[in-house]
């Protein structure tokens, strides 16, 4: 969409009170989500009174859920546009359009010839390689108004990755609803395997990292393992929602993987990728879910020791077929479920950000930090953008996108504060550059990881 606005004439602004056009992107996964998305259309529609605001836009899986509801319950919105109608909002922009643009996401795929641009940090760029899902997790909607899994082209994908990388991004994070399944559903000329696609994007030039998310809990290729374990611009880094651990907690589910078979693939990936950082997921307080199931799941995390780990409360939603399960848990017992896995896994990622201090990592500098003056921040391969922690430095300014190499001198429970080794315009780091130079620091604050971008 911002690439559709640029193409229009529009430059992107951060103060809404400065804005002609306010888009507000929405989520209506879960019911938290939808409150915070409605949240944010209501106070985002005071700057049409209260600033220079001449159209207000809503877009996203909330519009494509609810078109009717929100269209009468919010007339201060000029525009309803679905998930898989964004470039419609160049008719928008040139009041050629109606005020209900909603149509069916399940004929729809992105393109490269699509516009682009990049958004906060112009080093990272997400490419989505698959829309929709063959899944049929009991909790989740996604199906209902995603489709069925669509594979984007392979030719498709790495035309898009060539043109982001001359945008300036140097890191492609690959996601999809089920992105191992990718190319199961193309022509036969076409299909290529996942890692085959992987290790054509990481040779590309200019490419520094590439990095998966969303993968469902089965074994991965060998030849997948490969690139995780040892090609120097895949990063050792898996994003697998496990959703939870008890037996039968899956079987409601309808996961179609046990807690046995988990098991076995954290220690595949354990052992296979030495360097590894896991994310996963869970939710707690699903309809059935016991006291019993429950600490089977703390168990489990506690066992598998996972560097990021988003825990999620049900969310009951009369689409699913989990709306209809018997044995609803209790708010206030779900809540209390969450606060323990949390504190678990937050003492767990404190651990082992400790076990960083001293230690020499390289980091890809994003820019200025968004939190302490005269700081930059970066991020190590273990820490993915906008949902795990950041890596600050201080000193002389850096080049957003260069890789520096940094000793770790301080740590929280999911950032880090380093001291870079050798000079950042060096593009090779010999042994005569390890020269340390010491610098200031500002103390860090506490930081927490935001919600996955799917579950």
């Amino acid at each position: 969409m911002l690439g559709v606005a640029e193409q229009s004439g529009y430059r992107l602004t951060d103060f809404p009170e400065e804005a002609s056009v306010i888009v507000v992107n929405t989520c209506g996964f879960i019911e938290e989500a939808k409150k915070e998305s409605i949240e944010t259309i209501v106070e985002l529609a005071s700057w049409k009174q209260n600033g220079g605001c001449k159209k207000l836009i809503v877009t996203g899986c909330l519009s494509q859920r609810y078109p009717q509801e929100l269209s009468a319950q919010m007339p201060e919105v000029d525009h309803f546009l679905g998930s898989s109608d964004m470039l419609r909002l160049k008719d928008v922009l040139q009041d050629r359009a109606d005020r209900m643009l909603v149509g069916n996401p399940a004929d729809w795929l992105i393109s490269s010839a699509d516009p682009r641009a990049l958004t906060q940090s112009r080093v990272s760029a997400y490419i989505k390689i698959a829309e929709g899902c063959d899944r049929k997790c009991s909790f989740c909607a996604i199906p209902q108004f995603r489709g069925v899994q669509r594979s984007r082209d392979p030719q498709d994908i790495l035309r898009e990755a060539e043109h982001l990388i001359s945008l300036g991004a140097v890191e492609l994070n690959l996601i999809s609803q089920d992105t191992l399944r990718y190319g199961h559903n193309l022509p036969s000329q076409k299909r290529i395997p996942l890692s085959k696609l992987v290790e054509q994007i990481a040779n590309l030039t200019g490419v520094q990292w590439v990095r998966l998310f969303y993968l469902y809990p089965q074994k991965l290729e060998e030849e997948l393992l490969e690139l995780l374990a040892g090609h120097p611009h895949v990063v050792p880094y898996v994003d697998m929602p496990l959703q939870h651990a008890a037996d039968p907690m899956l079987k409601r589910m309808k996961r179609g993987c046990g807690k046995d078979r988990q098991k076995r693939i954290v220690e595949q990936l354990r052992l296979a990728v030495p360097r590894l950082t896991f994310r996963t997921a869970f939710i707690v307080g699903h309809p059935g879910e016991t006291q019993e199931e429950f600490e089977e799941l703390y168990e489990f995390v506690q066992w598998a020791r996972f560097e990021y780990a988003a825990v999620f409360r049900y969310s009951d939603e009369e689409s699913c077929p989990s709306y209809q399960l018997e044995s609803k848990v209790k708010p206030l017992v779900t809540a209390n479920r969450q606060r323990r896995l949390v504190a678990l896994q937050e003492r767990i990622a404190r651990e082992k950000n400790q076990a960083y201090l001293d230690q020499e990592l390289d980091i890809l500098v994003e820019g200025p930090s968004e939190e302490h003056k005269w700081v930059y921040q970066g991020r190590h391969a273990g820490q993915a953008p906008e949902i795990d922690g950041r890596v600050f430095l201080s000193g002389e300014a850096f080049i957003p996108g260069e890789i520096v190499r940094v000793q770790i001198s301080q740590a929280t429970t999911y950032d880090l504060v380093g001291e870079t080794l050798y000079p950042p315009s060096s593009p090779v780091h010999t042994a005569k550059e390890k020269k340390k130079t010491k610098r200031r620091f500002l103390p860090l604050l506490p930081h927490k990881p935001t919600s996955p971008l799917n579950h």
